[in-house]
């Protein structure tokens, strides 16, 4: 019963690395995406509000989502 235990610890232990890869993954494409989003509007990091973000956002959702239902 042991060798079980310590199989399913095992692989809940390999489950937990697997999505800890993929957290940081997902965290890793969100700072680019946002990087170059700031990037390519020529916007300053310095003066940006929670609120202008937010408008952001939505203003690129509705852009490809349009665009989506445009394909």
């Amino acid at each position: 019963m042991e060798t079980s235990n310590s199989f399913l610890e095992k692989q809940e232990a390999k489950l937990k690395q697997i999505n800890q890869k993929i957290k940081d993954e997902k965290n890793k494409i969100e700072q680019s995406l946002g990087k170059q989003i700031i990037k390519s509007a020529n916007l300053d990091y310095a003066t940006l509000t929670t609120t202008q973000i937010k408008m952001i956002a939505k203003k690129i959702a509705v852009f490809l989502n349009q665009d989506q239902n445009n394909q």
